[in-house]
């Protein structure tokens, strides 16, 4: 129950921040206990970063935030050795990458360079500076915001660093309701300032096992399989998913299994995290006409249930 109570406060607090976005805030909740990094693709001014925000000061994690530009440089994120006279040596000054969540915000307008610097620190969680390896902070999240590809000055994110995010969300604009309590409640960012830890560190660990317990029968399984192998027949998709794919798939059903609370991943939480946690490393067959989240969607109608 002890678990319960815990991502309850973590889904509570949350809410209060980002208004009338309860799925996509379970999404996040979801993909930090997983262990996951997470893309949040939309429009400016939808809440992004305040989401961010939200998130690592839920979870008690040190923050840094890095605005991605075109002349952002490898060294600006891992950072530099500078000659200290009065040492006599080359000192190393940590960049915003040794953090316990990093917010890179708008990650494809930066060139692939210091794009594929991030994509290191996210798949080994370490960085290599002038020749020397230096490992990153336990835990190490990613949370990267990006704008939609028709804006101007964007480098589309390559797949092998999509592949690299455990879900891809959208926050979307606001409902009618929400949008009115924006408009007449205070200003979000002011609230991010009074936001209180819910976790320590010690706690989101013993989440993060709890997830790695969570039971799959054999059953769920072949559905699973079902599934990926639906992405690979070529009816659906150019090219289906890869195996790591498939167990970051596995990895946030127990994580939303955990949530939804239980002991066990039912047929209803890898329906509820997949066009989430795969939609972003597939591209859709051309003259179905639908983006690659409908055409998840579809599949998962057309993929008889165990």
């Amino acid at each position: 129950m002890h678990a319960q109570q815990k991502i309850k406060s973590l889904l509570d607090q949350l809410n209060t921040v980002i208004v009338g976005k309860e799925s996509q805030v379970q999404d996040c909740v979801a993909c930090l206990l997983a262990g996951g990094h997470l893309l949040i693709e939309d429009v400016p001014g939808v809440g992004k970063t305040t989401l961010a925000h939200a998130l690592a000061s839920t979870f008690g994690l040190r923050f840094s935030r890095v605005q991605f530009t075109a002349d952002l440089m490898p060294s600006d994120l891992t950072g530099v050795s500078i000659y200290e006279r009065g040492k006599e040596a080359f000192v190393f000054h940590p960049g915003p990458v040794f953090a316990q969540v990093l917010l890179a915000d708008e990650i494809n307008r930066a060139s692939p360079k210091t794009q594929s610097a991030l994509l290191e620190a996210m798949e080994e969680r370490q960085v290599s500076v002038e020749g020397e390896t230096r490992a990153l902070p336990h835990p190490f999240f990613v949370i990267a915001t990006q704008n939609p590809h028709d804006q101007l000055g964007t480098f589309a994110l390559p797949e092998s660093q999509l592949d690299r995010f455990l879900m891809r969300i959208s926050l979307g604009y606001p409902d009618r309701r929400a949008e009115r309590m924006l408009l007449a409640g205070s200003d979000r960012r002011d609230m991010l300032d009074h936001l209180l830890p819910q976790l320590s560190l010690h706690e989101l660990e013993l989440l993060q096992q709890e997830v790695l317990k969570v039971h799959a029968s054999d059953t769920l399984l072949n559905y699973v399989q079902d599934l990926i192998t639906a992405t690979r027949s070529g009816r659906w998709f150019l090219q289906g998913l890869s195996p790591r794919a498939g167990i970051a798939l596995m990895r946030a059903a127990k994580a939303q299994a955990l949530i939804s609370g239980r002991d066990y991943v039912a047929p209803d939480d890898v329906q509820a995290i997949l066009p989430q946690t795969v939609a972003h490393r597939l591209i859709p067959v051309g003259d179905a006409g639908r983006g690659a989240v409908e055409q998840v969607r579809a599949m998962i109608e057309a993929t008889p249930l165990p």
